[in-house]
């Protein structure tokens, strides 16, 4: 995927490349990448004395990671798949309505970097929308949210002046050589 398209290792340029089960792999893999971490933090946190905090540090960690890699340079994706996965290990429902958007979106717009945006800014008030209904809001996890959409809305600038030129990929377009 870095030699073609975007350049992008992220599943919407692996689907540009026409192989749609390499997209789903890659989309699920950087999934985990953000739920695995946030899921072994609640799973034996309390056994440490780990609380919402190091939560919100996990899931920031995780996608940090994503967008800045160690082994290739600190250049890496646009951490929509791994934001989706910290959303998920943050409550499920949560990021089950942070999909549901993207899905809604994408099926409307037939644009990827559009669905990624409208989840960025929707996450945080998703989550405090969310307040003593289904969880409570800790302060560390809204900031970690708040932290995560503004750096996908900054990782998508090029997409974003593609989309206000009417040059932007729509979904299912043929990556250009």
């Amino acid at each position: 995927p870095r030699s073609y398209g975007s350049k992008n290792p992220g599943a919407t340029n692996v689907l540009r490349s026409g192989n749609k089960l390499a997209a789903v792999a890659t989309l699920l893999l950087d999934a985990v990448k953000g739920w695995l971490p946030m899921a072994l933090v609640q799973w034996q946190g309390s056994a440490y004395g780990l609380g919402d905090g190091a939560l919100a540090a996990v899931g920031l960690a995780a996608f940090l990671g994503h967008l800045y890699p160690v082994f290739f340079g600190f250049k890496g994706g646009k951490g929509v798949a791994t934001a989706a996965g910290v959303l998920f290990g943050v409550h499920w429902l949560l990021g089950l309505a942070c999909m549901g958007t993207w899905a809604l979106v994408a099926y409307v717009s037939r644009y990827s970097s559009l669905s990624a945006l409208v989840c960025a800014m929707v996450a945080p008030l998703y989550y405090v929308l969310g307040d003593r209904g289904l969880w409570y809001v800790d302060r560390a996890v809204l900031l970690m949210l708040v932290l995560m959409g503004a750096l996908l809305i900054y990782r998508h600038k090029e997409n974003i002046s593609k989309l206000l030129h009417g040059k932007e990929s729509k979904l299912g377009a043929k990556a250009k050589s």
